[in-house]
């Protein structure tokens, strides 16, 4: 393997922007990281998932900067020591010098590792020039103690080899999703996004891994909490209602093509609440949670 492959895959995908063709360089470096974490066994104790494994795994059409996994059972003295020459040997067959920059010894659940590479001008002919020093940037991410219920499934890819990660359940996913939504503090659009996706393809959440997740982390954290769909269904009309859509806007605009942009026009209070119909269809059959 060379750097050709690489130079290949650039030029299969013509980027129509600086921005887009620098989107497509780190997304290349993801597959790279994954193919070399699979390698090294990485995926006997830890998932991909969150929204760089929609977009690799299942087409979800928008930007994704970060790989995001957690482990199969919780391991809080979890670090990502043993990859990263694993890391390091797998972009070196691509000609890519790698610098790893470990965070993971930063005392939280959630243990981080940066993939940086500083030359890529020199590296590859572009088709937009960018400053031989630019570096790109990867952040890794793996929550060491995720909440209890999770299920998983094998998926497969072709670049730069054939290999296979172990990837998130897709109804676990768009659980993470809803608890990401109800929890987080700051608005992030993309989350309203991948909501959108879940929805298109009529995935029903996780509800006990919700209940776990939110009992674990968030303003309900340690309450003795049993959600259903009305509780869901009203926590959502509360967020909706109280969301700054033009924050939302601004958040996901840079991550999406010119097609996925013109949907943003219709973002606002009354279309997310018009969504919390589809929302409830997903429960018609069973709106409980099962044990």
């Amino acid at each position: 393997m060379s750097v050709d492959l690489i130079q290949q895959r650039l030029e299969l995908a013509t980027p129509e922007s600086a921005q887009r063709q620098e989107q497509m360089l780190k997304e290349i470096f993801q597959e790279i990281a994954l193919a070399a974490l699979s390698q090294a066994r990485f995926f006997e104790q830890a998932a991909f998932h969150g929204g760089t494994s929609l977009r690799i795994l299942y087409k979800l059409r928008r930007f994704s900067e970060d790989l995001d996994f957690l482990l199969k059972e919780p391991n809080t003295d979890f670090s990502w020591d043993k990859y990263a020459a694993a890391l390091m040997t797998e972009f070196a067959l691509f000609g890519v010098d790698l610098e790893i920059q470990d965070r993971s010894k930063v005392p939280s659940a959630i243990k981080t590792i940066f993939l940086k590479h500083g030359s890529v001008g020199k590296l590859l002919t572009l088709h937009y020039p960018m400053h031989p020093k630019k570096k790109l940037l990867v952040k890794l991410e793996i929550d060491s103690n995720p909440p209890a219920g999770s299920t998983f499934e094998i998926q497969h890819l072709n670049f730069p080899t054939p290999f296979s990660v172990l990837v998130q359940a897709q109804d676990c996913q768009m659980a993470n999703k809803l608890h990401a939504l109800l929890c987080r503090a700051y608005t992030k659009g993309r989350d309203w996004f991948d909501f959108l996706w879940y929805l298109d393809r009529h995935i029903k959440p996780n509800l006990k891994l919700l209940q776990n997740a939110l009992i674990q982390q968030g303003p309900w954290a340690d309450q003795d909490l049993q959600i259903d769909l009305d509780w869901l269904l009203s926590a959502f009309d509360e967020k909706i209602q109280n969301c700054d859509w033009e924050v939302a806007k601004r958040d996901i605009d840079r991550f999406l093509g010119k097609l996925e942009q013109r949907g943003l026009e219709s973002w606002g209070k009354e279309f997310f609440l018009s969504q919390l119909t589809r929302l409830q269809d997903l429960f018609a059959v069973d709106p409980l949670i099962k044990s």
